[in-house]
């Protein structure tokens, strides 16, 4: 199982003057995805005991997520105000304070089961306290026995100061073997540096695999082992919610399916397991950013998209 950490919350998404209730979040898009990709995954979090909250479970069960490390409360669920461009861009303005997203504490942590291979932390919950120091435990925790990726999906009006946030995220990177960035977050983190040079800032603080994605340009993938890009399948852009989100769990369920999900297994990947994890990873995205909102594929959607690009 992956375990995927972090928070759930609903994007109000805008559509011609009216708002749209719609399950969001970083960590728990990429749960939902994980699932239609027919990965075991659970998701660790707190949901309220809401309507909202209610919605958010039902979409996990309905995804085939594992709910055992769910923890409830009665918090409001937190929401995000959702404003696309008529390029298909996403600007987001978040409502946190008192909700469930900030109901987490180190106490809270549930120990993790021999089920879970890997673990997956990201957006939000590692920017604010609460809920970011109760999941940089985890990470720490968990570092020696499972894979940890840690996926930032840097929101710089959530953050504020970027030199501290920037030191806390380096933090991360002695505990994360797998690191992704978009390349809005590596350019906010280090504008002085172009994606491929980030990523090799990455490997030198700690992380075995390196990961930025391109948008319509795809990715690229560097280890001390190897290194690959890839471009994206050309679509329709609706617009971009979620796309990150399914490039991660694209990527998670490709090293899965190759048996390369540990530590170990994604140092040593080759240029050829590299590409083909990107391509799928690229695929899921490109099906997501072709859809309006947070609607995963399935892997009979990704695999179909690939055979046409075959």
């Amino acid at each position: 199982m992956i375990a995927v950490a972090g928070e759930a919350l609903i994007d109000l998404v805008e559509r011609d003057g009216t708002l749209y209730p719609l399950p969001g979040g970083g960590p728990f898009n990429t749960a939902v995805a994980l699932g239609r990709l027919g990965v075991p995954t659970g998701f660790l979090g707190r949901f309220s005991y809401d309507q909202f909250g209610e919605l958010l479970a039902g979409l996990l069960r309905e995804s085939g997520v594992d709910d055992r490390y769910v923890l409830r409360g009665s918090a409001p669920t937190p929401v995000a105000v959702v404003h696309t461009s008529e390029g298909g861009d996403a600007a987001y303005s978040f409502h946190l304070a008192g909700t469930a997203y900030a109901d987490l504490t180190p106490e809270d942590l549930p120990d993790l089961g021999e089920e879970v291979v890997a673990l997956h932390l990201g957006t939000l919950a590692l920017a604010t306290d609460p809920p970011a120091s109760a999941l940089e435990g985890l990470m720490r925790r968990e570092s020696e026995r499972r894979l940890i990726m840690v996926d930032p999906n840097v929101r710089p009006d959530v953050i504020g100061d970027r030199d501290v946030y920037l030191a806390r995220f380096e933090s991360w990177l002695a505990y994360a073997h797998l690191v992704k960035l978009s390349a809005r977050d590596a350019e906010w983190l280090y504008p002085d540096l172009g994606p491929e040079a980030c990523a090799q800032r990455l490997l030198s603080l700690g992380a075995r695999l390196a990961v930025v994605t391109l948008g319509p340009d795809g990715a690229l993938a560097v280890s001390g082992a190897a290194e690959a890009r890839v471009a994206s399948p050309p679509v329709v852009v609706v617009d971009t919610v979620g796309a990150g989100d399914a490039f991660g769990a694209g990527l998670l369920r490709s090293l899965w399916a190759s048996d390369a999900l540990g530590a170990g297994a994604v140092a040593v990947l080759d240029d050829a397991g590299l590409e083909e994890a990107l391509s799928f990873a690229c695929a899921a995205a490109a099906l997501q950013c072709s859809r309006a909102g947070a609607a995963p594929p399935t892997l009979a959607e990704v695999d179909e998209l690939l055979a046409t690009r075959t």
